[in-house]
C-alpha cells in the first residue's frame, strides 16, 4: 500500500510539473509554427508577386509596341516601306522583340524583319491557317507556347490583329523572363521558375532545365501544386516539389500570358528557427523533467505517510467509529486537513444521532412535524398525557371480498396507489399517522402536537381523502375492482403517548373517542364521512353536514348520534346550525 500511495503522488505531482512546462512547450511550437508559416507565405507571396509584375511588365511593353503597329497601317501603295519602318522602331524600343511578321488581311506574308535570320519582302507565303493568325484574329492579341530556337534559346509567338484584317506576328526571346528569375534569392536554397498552362517551363534559374524541357510526369506534378496553392487561398504550402524535394511553395499568376511564377524554399532552411526553438525547449523540458522527478519523489515521501493515516482514518470512521481521531503533527496543511476529519467525524456521530431520532419520529409523525420536533430537541411531548384529539379511521369498503379473489400483484398496486394519495394528504396536513393495517388506517390530529381548530382541520383533511380515493376509485372500477371508501371521525378526551418496547416504540391515542371513531368508520357507506356530536358542533356552519339521526354502535353503550359531512355538488346545503347542534348535545 505504502509503495502504491508513493508511486501515484509521485506521478501526480511529476505530471502537475511537466505537463504545464510540455504543454506550454508544445503550444509555443505550434504557434511559432504558425507565425513562422505566415511570414514565410508573406515572404514567397511577395517575392512571387514581383516577379510576376515584372514579367507582366515586360509582355505589355512588347504589346504595347505591337498594338500601334498593326493599327498604323492604312494603305498599301508603299506598305513595305511603311511596315519596315514600323518593325524596326518596334524593335527597337522593345530589344525583346527577336522578329516581326506583317500578314495581309488575306494571311499572305507583306515583310519579315528577324534580328537573327534573313529578311524577307513580299514573300507572300499563306500564312491564313497559322494558330498565331487564327487566335489573334479571334481574341485581338494571343500567346503561343514556349518554343526554343535550335534547342537553346526559348521564344514566344505573340500576335496582334488589326480591325481591319491585317496581323503582326512577333517572336519574342525569354531571356529577359530568365533573368528576372534569376534574380530572386530567398535564403541559400530558395528559387523561383515560371511554367506555362501546362506545366511546361518557361524560365528557370538552371536555364539547363528549360532547354531539357518538361516531362508529362513533372508538368502534372506542378499542375497539381498550382491547383492546391489555388485551393488554400493562395498562401504558401508545405510539399514536395517535382524533384521530391521537401519544399515550401507560393505561386503567383500572369494572366495575360496565362503563366505562373512559382517561387520555392526547402523546408529545412525554411523552418530552421523554429528547429532551432524546439531543440532549444526539448532541452529545457529535458532539464525540468529531472528537476520536477526529484522534487516530486522528495514530496511524495513526505506526503504518504501522512496520507496513509488519513486514508485508515477514513476507513474507521466510513466503518462507523465516529469516535476514532486522527493524529498528525506536521504543522501543515495535512495536520489542518486531519483536524477537519476528526471535527467531520465529531459531526457524523451528531447527525447519526439525529437521524435516528428522527427515524423514530417519523414511523408516527408528519415528516414537517417530526423536524419541529427534532429541531426543539424536546421529546416530552411524545410523553404519556391526556389530551383533546380528532380521531381519524378510514378503509376500503369490499376490499376484503376483493383481495380473497384478486391476484397479488392488483392487490399490492390497488394498496400502493392508495396508501400514496392518503400519506401526501396526511403529511400535508401534519397529521399523525398511528398505525395502519391492510386497507384501514387511523390518523390523530393536535396530538402530539396541537394545532387551530382540530375538528375543522380533521374534517377538511377527510374530505380531502374521500376526493383523492374516490378519484382512484373510478379507475378500479373500470378494472373491475367493486371497491368502496368510508371514513369516520370523533372528537374527545384520549391518553396519548409512546407505547411498546426498546426496540419498537409507536405513538398512539387511548380511551373511548378512538372507539368511537373506529366504529363509526365501521358504520360508514362508500363515500360517507361520518363524524360524531363533538365535531359537528364545532365545524357546523363552517361545512356543509347532514344529520343521520341517533346509531347503535356495536361495543358502545347507549346511541350515538351520527351526521354525514356532504359530497361537493349534493345539493342544497343541509348542515343544522352550530348553535341547533350545541341545543341538542
Amino acid at each position: 500500500m505504502r509503495r502504491s500511495l508513493f508511486r501515484k503522488y509521485f506521478l501526480v505531482l511529476f505530471a502537475a510539473v511537466i505537463f504545464p512546462m510540455a504543454a506550454g512547450g508544445i503550444s509555443d511550437a505550434w504557434f511559432s509554427y504558425g507565425d513562422q508559416r505566415a511570414i514565410l507565405s508573406a515572404l514567397l507571396r511577395s517575392e512571387a508577386t514581383s516577379a510576376a509584375d515584372k514579367i507582366e511588365s515586360f509582355l505589355d511593353e512588347i504589346k504595347r509596341q505591337l498594338a500601334p503597329t498593326v493599327n498604323q497601317i492604312r494603305s498599301t501603295t508603299d506598305a513595305v516601306k511603311q511596315y519596315r519602318f514600323l518593325a524596326i522602331r518596334a524593335m527597337h524600343q522593345a530589344p525583346g522583340i527577336v522578329s516581326i511578321s506583317f500578314l495581309d488581311s488575306t494571311g499572305a506574308e507583306r515583310l519579315h524583319v528577324s534580328r537573327i535570320g534573313l529578311n524577307r519582302t513580299e514573300g507572300g507565303a499563306d500564312r491564313s491557317g497559322d494558330p498565331a493568325v487564327v487566335g489573334a484574329r479571334s481574341a485581338k492579341f494571343w500567346y503561343g507556347p514556349v518554343t526554343y530556337r535550335q534547342g537553346s534559346e526559348p521564344l514566344m509567338t505573340m500576335a496582334v490583329a488589326a480591325y481591319s484584317g491585317s496581323t503582326v506576328v512577333a517572336e519574342i526571346s525569354l531571356k529577359p523572363v530568365w533573368l528576372i528569375v534569376s534574380e530572386i534569392r530567398i535564403g541559400r536554397s530558395g528559387q523561383a521558375f515560371v511554367v506555362d498552362q501546362t506545366g511546361g517551363l518557361v524560365a528557370h534559374r538552371d536555364i539547363t532545365k528549360v532547354l531539357h524541357g518538361t516531362d508529362e510526369k513533372a508538368a502534372l506534378a506542378l499542375r497539381r501544386l498550382r491547383d492546391a496553392i489555388a485551393a488554400a487561398g493562395g498562401n504558401a504550402i508545405a510539399t514536395r516539389n517535382a524533384e521530391n524535394e521537401p519544399v515550401v511553395t507560393a505561386v503567383a499568376p500572369i494572366a495575360a500570358a496565362g503563366w505562373t511564377v512559382f517561387v520555392e524554399q526547402s523546408q529545412a532552411e525554411a523552418f530552421a528557427p523554429l528547429y532551432a526553438s524546439l531543440w532549444r525547449t526539448g532541452g529545457l523540458l529535458l532539464a525540468a523533467t529531472v528537476l520536477a522527478a526529484a522534487l516530486a519523489y522528495w514530496l511524495a515521501r513526505r506526503m504518504s505517510g501522512p496520507i496513509r493515516l488519513l486514508e485508515e482514518g477514513t476507513h474507521k470512521i466510513g466503518a462507523g467509529q465516529f469516535d476514532h481521531r486522527i493524529n498528525i503533527a506536521t504543522g501543515d496543511e495535512l495536520e489542518r486537513l486531519a483536524a477537519q476529519f476528526n471535527q467531520m467525524a465529531h459531526e457524523l456521530a451528531i447527525s447519526r444521532d439525529r437521524a435516528e431520532r428522527m427515524t423514530r419520529l417519523k414511523r408516527f409523525l408528519a415528516p414537517q412535524v417530526a423536524e419541529l420536533v427534532e429541531k426543539a430537541g424536546d421529546e416530552s411531548v411524545l410523553a404519556g398525557q391526556r389530551a383533546e384529539v380528532v380521531a381519524v379511521f378510514c378503509d376500503l369498503r369490499g376490499f376484503t371480498a376483493f383481495s380473497a379473489h384478486a391476484e397479488p400483484e392488483d392487490i399490492m398496486q390497488v394498496l400502493r396507489e392508495y396508501y400514496e394519495a392518503l400519506g401526501a394528504i396526511i403529511t400535508r396536513y401534519e397529521a399523525t399517522l398511528t398505525s395502519f393495517s391492510a386497507d384501514g388506517l387511523m390518523v390523530l390530529v393536535n396530538a402530539p402536537v396541537p394545532c387551530e381548530e382540530p375538528a375543522l382541520h380533521a374534517v377538511k383533511m377527510a374530505v380531502d381523502m374521500r376526493d383523492a380515493i374516490q378519484g382512484l376509485i373510478s379507475g378500479w372500477r373500470l378494472r373491475g375492482h367493486q371497491i368502496g371508501f368510508g371514513i369516520g371521525l370523533a372528537m374527545g378526551w384520549a391518553t396519548v403517548g409512546r407505547i411498546g418496547y426498546e426496540a419498537r416504540v409507536d405513538y398512539t391515542a387511548i380511551g373511548n373517542v378512538v372507539n368511537l371513531a373506529s366504529r363509526l368508520c365501521s358504520s360508514a357507506d362508500d363515500q360517507q364521512i361520518l363524524i360524531d356530536h363533538s365535531v359537528a358542533r364545532f365545524v357546523g356552519g363552517k361545512v356543509p353536514i347532514i344529520e343521520l339521526g341517533t346509531r347503535r354502535l356495536k361495543g358502545l353503550d347507549g346511541h350515538v348520534r351520527v351526521y354525514n359531512v356532504k359530497m361537493r355538488g349534493m345539493g342544497p346545503d343541509l348542515a343544522p346550525d352550530a348553535n341547533a347542534i350545541g341545543a341538542k348535545g
